[in-house]
C-alpha cells in the first residue's frame, strides 16, 4: 500500500479548509455597489439592497432602452457557477412562459400568446415527448395541480380573465375533456395580463395574483362615496381588486383580498412551510435605480404600498399627498432586486441534486430591463434563505443572455424543479427551456 505523507495530508486539508473559508466568506455587494449592469453579472455574485440604499426620485432620468431579441449566437450558452452544468432541455417552443413540474415529472408549459398548455416528458436531460395538453385558452399563464401530493385530480390554469381546470390523471398528455370554469371573471384588460396561481398546502385556499392595470394608478379619479376605506381593495374603476393577491376556495367561491398594494405579482410560489411568496415588478419612471423589484413573503392582510408609496414610507412624487393617511401602514418586502430587472417566475428548491446549502432557497427569473439606461436582468437569481427566512441577499445564478448593449438572445420567465432535482427555466426570446444540474 503506498504511503501518504503527513505533509501531503496536512496540505490537502489546508487547501480544502481555505476553499471552504473562501466560499463562506463570499463577498456581498451592498448599497450602491449592489447596482450595476449586465457587464458585471457573473454567477456567484451576491447582492444586498436595503430600503435605506434607495436614491431620491429623479436622481437619474427615466430611460427608454428596449432590448432587441436576436437568434442565439453560435456556441452561446448560459453561464452557471462552478460545479454546475447547463444543457438545452427543449427548443422550438412558442414563447414559453410559466413552467411547472407535475408530480410524475412531466413539465407543463404555458405558451401564453398561442393560448395553449404544452406537456414535455424527459428522457434523461432532454424533452423526448412533446404534446399540446390544451388549446383555445385566453392568455394562459399560471398552472397548478390539485390537490397536492402524488395523485392530483385537476390541472388549474389561470387565464388573464378567468381560472379554469381540467380533469387530470397522472401521466395525461392531453386533456380528456373541456375545461370547467372555476372563476368566471378576473379583473383584466389594460396592462399586466399575467395571472399566477398556487394552492395552500392544506388544499383549502387558492391564491391568484392580479397585476395593476397601470404604472401608478393614473386617472383612478376620486373615490366614490363610501369606498375610501382600505388601501386598495376598496379601490375603484379599472384598478378594483387589482395590484393584489386574491384568495378563493378551490371551487372559486368566497373571493377575498389576501394582500394588496403589490403592483404586479407575476410569479407566485408556496414555500414548504405554507407561506406564499411573490416575485414582483415595481413601477417605472423614477430613474435608473428606482423602484426596486422584489421577491417577498406575502403576508395576509398586508399592504405593500402601490401606488402611493414604495418600499415602506417612500411616497411616489406623482401622487404626493393623495393618501398620506397610509403612511406607516406599508409592509416592506423582504428581498429588493435591482430596479427594472422584471422579476417573473419563482420556485423553491426542494430537490436533492444541488448541494445541501441550496435546499429551501428560491430561484427567480429576471426577464430584463427596458426602463434603465444600463441594461440589467436577463438572468436567474438565487434568493438566499437562512432557517427558512430571507436574508435580503440574492445571488446571480445563471447569466449570459445579453449579447451587447442593444441585443439579447434570452429572456428568462418560468422556473421549476424537475423530479430528478435539476432546475429548469424557460426563456421566451428564442423559445427554449434549459436544465441546470450539479
Amino acid at each position: 500500500m503506498p504511503r501518504v505523507s503527513v505533509w501531503t495530508l496536512g496540505s490537502s486539508l489546508a487547501i480544502l479548509t481555505a476553499l471552504s473559508s473562501a466560499a463562506s466568506a463570499q463577498s456581498v455587494r451592498e448599497g450602491k455597489d449592489a447596482y450595476g449592469s449586465w457587464q458585471a453579472d457573473k454567477p456567484g455574485t451576491v447582492r444586498l439592497i436595503r430600503p435605506q440604499d434607495l436614491p431620491q426620485p429623479g436622481a437619474t432620468a427615466s430611460a427608454a432602452n428596449v432590448s432587441r431579441v436576436v437568434a442565439r449566437p453560435a456556441g452561446a450558452a448560459p453561464q452557471v457557477p462552478p460545479g454546475f452544468k447547463i444543457e438545452l432541455f427543449a427548443e422550438g417552443l412558442s414563447g414559453p412562459r410559466i413552467i411547472r413540474a407535475a408530480p410524475n415529472g412531466d413539465i407543463f408549459v404555458a405558451e401564453t400568446r398561442a393560448g395553449r398548455i404544452r406537456v414535455l416528458r424527459a428522457d434523461g436531460a432532454k424533452a423526448a415527448t412533446n404534446e399540446i395538453f390544451a388549446s383555445g385558452l385566453h392568455q394562459p399563464f399560471g398552472i397548478a395541480f390539485y390537490p397536492s401530493g402524488d395523485d392530483p385530480r385537476w390541472v388549474y390554469v389561470a387565464n388573464t380573465d378567468s381560472v379554469v381546470r381540467f380533469a387530470y390523471r397522472s401521466g395525461d398528455l392531453k386533456a380528456s375533456a373541456a375545461p370547467e370554469t372555476v372563476v368566471a371573471k378576473l379583473p383584466a384588460g389594460y396592462g399586466h395580463s399575467t395571472r399566477d396561481i398556487v394552492f395552500t398546502p392544506d388544499n383549502k385556499r387558492m391564491l391568484v395574483s392580479v397585476g395593476s392595470a397601470s404604472n401608478v394608478g393614473q386617472d383612478m379619479g376620486a373615490p366614490p362615496a363610501g369606498v375610501a376605506e382600505g388601501p386598495l381593495g376598496a379601490s375603484w374603476g379599472y384598478e378594483a381588486d387589482r395590484a393584489a393577491v386574491l384568495a378563493f376556495d378551490p371551487d372559486g367561491k368566497n373571493q377575498k383580498l389576501y394582500a394588496t398594494g403589490i403592483r404586479n405579482c407575476v410569479g407566485l410560489a408556496m414555500q414548504g412551510s405554507g407561506t406564499p411568496w411573490c416575485s414582483t415588478n415595481e413601477r417605472d419612471g423614477l430613474g435608473d435605480d428606482l423602484v426596486p423589484d422584489y421577491v417577498t413573503r406575502v403576508r395576509e392582510g398586508g399592504f405593500y404600498g402601490w401606488p402611493w408609496f414604495y418600499i415602506g414610507d417612500n411616497e411616489d412624487p406623482r401622487l404626493r399627498g393623495v393618501r398620506s393617511d397610509l403612511k406607516g401602514k406599508i409592509t416592506i418586502p423582504d428581498v429588493l432586486i435591482q430596479p427594472h430587472s422584471a422579476s417573473l417566475g419563482l420556485a423553491f428548491y426542494d430537490g436533492s441534486n444541488f448541494p445541501p446549502e441550496y435546499r429551501g432557497d428560491a430561484f427567480a427569473a429576471e426577464h430584463g430591463s427596458w426602463n434603465r439606461s444600463k441594461r440589467t436582468g436577463y438572468k436567474i437569481i438565487r434568493i438566499r434563505l437562512k432557517d427558512g427566512a430571507p436574508t435580503g441577499e440574492y445571488e446571480d445564478f445563471v447569466t449570459g443572455f445579453v449579447v451587447n448593449d442593444n441585443q439579447v438572445w434570452g429572456r428568462p420567465v418560468g422556473v421549476t424543479v424537475a423530479r430528478d432535482g435539476a432546475l429548469l427555466f424557460s426563456e421566451d426570446g428564442n423559445g427554449t427551456i434549459w436544465r441546470v444540474s450539479h
